[in-house]
């Protein structure tokens, strides 16, 4: 039974539902508590582009006609701001007020003003547009009444456009397509006025545009026969009205927390449904390398030749949610561990293949932030480098915890098993150090009082500097093994000794055997509980000194020593405890024998954390 840690289950649960807890504070929400672990693992981050990395505030930045590009200034949902050509104040008119009049009605999102701010309801892109039709000189409001909405084709992933079916003031019907560029450009044959497509030329602009960091969408019309039903074969033979080119900056959090993973060893892939070019020059911006591998490539893509593809490259564009599921696979497949953010219903597949699925807790669906293992209360992917810090941390401090609790059970197994081997028989019983009754005082009382205040260990330095945790390695390792089995003789020898001098003692001044073998019992655990107290400080850093990490800089620590000197004095001289216990009041020669006994830990154990430094040194 002295061997059987009954504190630790409560430690570590303990321990993780504190790291539950500050996770939460730093927006990141744990919903399966194993993640709390696995992210201390991680080696991959395969994030969302637009809302996590970027701040999701798009602003339209240009606008191409046949006619030539325009320039759209101001940012945000305000429509403060002008449309300029080579530097000069232009009205939009023409085809620029066909470009615009497109973006606002193939959209479902809506712009208010509110208490002097603009407030969008609906998708950040579709935001975009309505503004800068705003600051083209139309009203959206007006514009959707005159031209009423009578069928609709909604945006998917799988096919990357939006179809709509207006019916205009004078009974005609328009049929307006927005989306992808290369998709639109499929279904066109005309452009502008109703000149032949010139794909060469399109194709160039779009290629400047997304080069610029833009993200890029086409917008189209034809004339429709009639009020619908809308069908996907109608979209056929239309006239390219033009491009709209908007910003979404990256999130200046979002830069330094992919800097941070790349300093921990931990890759980052952003994955995007934009133009190649855009996600190259976004993500240059984020330090990430290209070339961008576009969806329709990874399809192609056999399997194995995939693992090195998805390894070796940080950018994917025009992925669709199915591609995600075979990214996390390939990824795994060569040993990685995996986190993957989705928001949408599609996603849900990918996030419950990763490691870690991360869900969006804003924009994100309720399917996938139930497949998910964590949810981000922010969008941020600042909050992804959050957790697999604390992660990082919650481990180590379960590290830690086993270090200091395992060598107290094995020092109580040493010293029962001394005892029946070498010690004298007493009435036919051997003379035993520590009764059963005082090994729960030790274990639950003792160790779990002590243990418990290294769950609040702050994280140690350079915790985000050491490559990731190999998952396949043992928490039980050499290191951990060697500490425990040096700390357990260290209390058995310190137990023993005292015991047996208290013993002999105790008789020698003329006590009856009985209270010799109370009060040498009293001091045996009285000299483990000391040196539990001094090898706690020794345990707040498995690699520092207490004096590199700050002696004060986790009061709980000394929180959790007062309580325990607290509740050990009353085990030797309350007369309830002496009975509860079998313990005995001990002399103040006594304690401080103990005292002097316990402390030996202090310096051993610091000598070998020297040591141990000293040989990643020169190694």
């Amino acid at each position: 039974m002295a061997a059987i840690p009954e504190g630790l289950p409560a430690i570590i649960s303990i321990a993780l539902a504190i790291g539950v807890q500050r996770m939460a504070s730093r927006k990141a929400v744990i919903r399966k508590l194993p993640a709390v672990e696995t992210l201390g693992s991680t080696t991959v981050i395969c994030s969302d582009k637009t809302g996590t990395l970027t701040k999701n505030e798009m602003t339209v930045q240009e606008l191409w006609t046949p006619e030539g590009a325009v320039q759209v200034k101001g940012a945000g949902y305000a429509p403060e701001g002008r449309i300029l050509r080579n530097g000069q104040p232009i009205e939009a008119d023409g085809s620029l007020q066909a470009l615009l009049r497109a973006g606002v009605l193939c959209s479902d999102a809506e712009l208010r003003e509110e208490n002097g701010h603009w407030v969008l309801a609906g998708d950040p892109t579709e935001g975009a547009l309505l503004t800068a039709a705003r600051k083209g000189g139309l009203d959206p409001r007006s514009l959707r009444a005159a031209w009423p909405r009578r069928d609709v084709i909604p945006f998917e992933s799988e096919r990357k456009f939006m179809a709509t079916l207006h019916e205009g003031p004078d009974g005609q019907h328009l049929l307006l397509v927005k989306g992808a560029p290369e998709v639109l450009l499929d279904r066109c044959a005309f452009q502008g006025s109703g000149a032949p497509l010139d794909r060469t030329a399109i194709e160039a602009e779009l290629g400047r545009m997304a080069a610029r960091g833009q993200r890029v969408l086409a917008l189209a019309e034809a004339s429709a026969p009639g009020s619908g039903p809308l069908h996907e074969g109608d979209l056929r033979n239309l006239t390219l009205l033009g491009l709209q080119g908007m910003v979404d900056p990256p999130r200046p959090e979002a830069m330094e927390a992919v800097d941070a993973c790349r300093r921990a060893g931990i890759r980052v892939k952003m994955i995007t449904g934009d133009h190649p070019a855009t996600a190259e020059a976004i993500g240059r911006d984020l330090g990430l390398r290209g070339p961008a591998v576009t969806g329709r490539e990874l399809e192609r893509t056999p399997d194995e030749a995939l693992r090195d593809l998805a390894e070796r490259t940080d950018v994917f564009a025009r992925v669709a949610p199915e591609h995600k599921l075979r990214l996390v696979r390939a990824l795994q497949s060569r040993g990685q561990v995996v986190a993957m953010t989705g928001d949408g219903v599609n996603d849900a597949p990918a996030l419950k293949q990763a490691d870690i699925g991360v869900a969006m807790g804003i924009t994100g669906t309720s399917v996938s932030r139930e497949a998910a293992d964590m949810v981000l209360a922010d969008d941020n992917f600042a909050s992804i480098q959050a957790a697999v810090e604390e992660g990082r941390r919650v481990y180590d401090n379960l590290v830690k915890s086993l270090a200091f609790v395992l060598p107290t059970n094995l020092g109580e197994a040493l010293i029962i098993l001394v005892a029946v081997l070498a010690f004298p028989i007493v009435d036919g019983v051997p003379l035993m150090p520590v009764l059963p009754v005082q090994i729960l005082w030790i274990n639950l009382v003792a160790t779990v009082t002590l243990a418990l205040p290294l769950a609040f260990e702050a994280k140690e330095p350079g915790l985000m500097e050491r490559p990731p945790r190999d998952p396949a390695a043992p928490i039980f390792s050499r290191f951990l093994m060697v500490r425990t089995v040096m700390v357990a003789l260290l209390m058995t020898a310190g137990a023993l000794a005292l015991f047996l001098y208290e013993y002999r003692r105790d008789l020698a001044l003329g006590a009856s055997p009985e209270l010799a073998l109370r009060e040498a019992q009293t001091m045996a655990v009285t000299v483990v509980t000391l040196m539990q107290v001094f090898y706690l400080l020794n345990c707040r850093s498995l690699r520092d000194s207490i004096l590199a990490i700050g002696v004060f800089s986790n009061r709980l620590v000394f929180l959790g020593i007062g309580a325990l000197l607290l509740l050990q004095t009353a085990f030797v001289h309350l007369p309830v405890m002496n009975h509860l216990f079998h313990s005995a009041p001990l002399s103040a020669e006594s304690w401080m024998k103990s005292i002097l006994v316990a402390a030996l830990v202090l310096p051993v154990i610091s000598a070998e954390k020297a040591l141990r430094r000293w040989r990643r040194r020169t190694a």
